[in-house]
């Protein structure tokens, strides 16, 4: 199997943000770095080597087929100038850490929805403890 390796460093305002692209066969994960100020070449590199085993790699996409005939000129004209009126993200990578983003906030909702439960289940039984006891004349 071939596994490639890609690292872009882009600015994103305000910050200077790395995006590794790792790509097993035809399996693309993507892994999203905040550098801050913009980093030199060697730094990023001592980034890489002492911090590549706390990345954490978004989920696994599968590259889109491409199509096997060239569309018809004015089709394809009017897709591109459609593509650019959409402002998504530009690389596949970018879509990746997209992705786990979303997945992670949605985990976080998941989270802090149970907690509020509990806790309202909670403060209920608390309300429900100091009835018994005003009701028994303590």
């Amino acid at each position: 199997m071939d596994v490639t390796a890609r690292l872009t460093v882009f600015f994103e305002d305000p910050f200077w943000v790395g995006v590794y692209e790792r790509r097993a066969g035809p399996l693309l994960e993507a892994a999203k770095v905040t550098f801050g100020k913009e980093p030199t070449d060697g730094q990023v590199y001592e980034f890489f080597l002492s911090h590549f085993s706390r990345l954490r790699f978004g989920a696994v996409l599968a590259p889109q087929s491409q199509p096997q005939r060239r569309p018809n000129p004015k089709r394809a004209q009017r897709e591109a100038a459609r593509a650019l009126l959409s402002h998504g993200v530009g690389t596949k990578a970018q879509q990746a850490v997209s992705a786990q983003r979303e997945e992670a906030g949605k985990i976080r909702q998941a989270l802090r929805r149970e907690r509020a439960l509990e806790e309202k289940e909670r403060r209920f039984a608390l309300r429900t403890q100091k009835r018994k006891e005003k009701h028994r004349g303590r």
